[in-house]
């Protein structure tokens, strides 16, 4: 059973200590794609170091919400950085994670969209995917989706079990990606949104270091933890864990790629 994990942080300082002990671990246990996200131009550059050592490993940059913190000229100066990175390395296949999060104290909810639609912007420039994290942000991320085309199109990561937010990430084309938070005994909603997604546009993710599955939830997340979505996919949908690893394999080659899987990449 191979698994394609479209949403991972091994720049993370969580994995200082032992990152290509961890990577050689999930290849072996069946991981045999994952993207390494960026959050920053300095996580950006670690995922790109990641990707190119790697070649399991893919690549984002981006720049998160909540990493927002300047002027509308400063965010366009480092979007541009961003645009230059991404055309010096092949093994960048999409745009993030960015988007909304309104969570903490202290946040522009101005200068947040603001860059989000200038990625969003970028990304169609450039004939890339995106990544699209929202959290305590639902309605200002529908209106962005609804106003702005994402023209090829991207995901709903670690998607909240949202039904309006699900539903119009469909209606623009967007995958959803499901990760640890859907084992969770506490997870209101969950198997409900998970049957909403058709089957071409379902993905699997683990954000690791974070939101480790059940039975592990609270320790440090790896990949190899995708087995445990899986299983719950797989229950959910009244399918089996291959057919849940096969399709979510088979969506996200296409949707990073462009390509059926199989193809040469480059």
């Amino acid at each position: 059973m191979e698994i394609f994990d479209t949403h991972a942080h091994y720049d993370d300082e969580h994995f200082d200590e032992d990152r290509e002990d961890v990577l050689k671990k999930i290849y072996n246990e069946g991981v045999t794609k994952c993207i390494n996200i960026g959050c920053s131009i300095e996580t950006s550059k670690k995922s790109i170091e990641i990707a190119n050592s790697h070649d399991f490993i893919y690549a984002t940059c981006g720049i998160h919400p909540s990493e927002i913190e300047n002027t509308e000229k400063e965010i366009v100066k480092d979007i541009e950085e961003i645009k230059q990175l991404i055309l010096k390395n092949k093994k960048v296949v999409a745009i993030g994670e960015i988007g909304l999060d309104y969570h903490y104290e202290g946040y522009s909810k101005e200068l947040q969209q603001f860059a989000f639609i200038k990625q969003i912007e970028l990304a169609n420039e450039l004939n890339l995917p995106i990544s699209i994290h929202t959290r305590d942000a639902i309605d200002d991320t529908i209106s962005i989706l609804k106003k702005y085309k994402i023209k090829k199109g991207g995901i709903l990561h670690c998607c909240p079990f949202n039904r309006e937010l699900v539903k119009h990430g469909l209606e623009q084309g967007l995958h959803i990606a499901f990760g640890g938070t859907s084992t969770f005994k506490n997870a209101r909603n969950a198997e409900e949104i998970v049957l909403m997604v058709p089957d071409d546009k379902i993905l699997i993710e683990t954000d690791s270091p974070y939101l480790a599955p059940e039975p592990l939830r609270g320790t440090r997340n790896d990949s190899s933890n995708l087995k445990y979505v899986v299983q719950k996919l797989a229950e959910f949908r009244n399918s089996t864990s291959e057919e849940i690893a096969k399709i979510t394999y088979d969506n996200a080659w296409k949707l990073f790629f462009f390509l059926k899987k199989g193809q040469t990449l480059f």
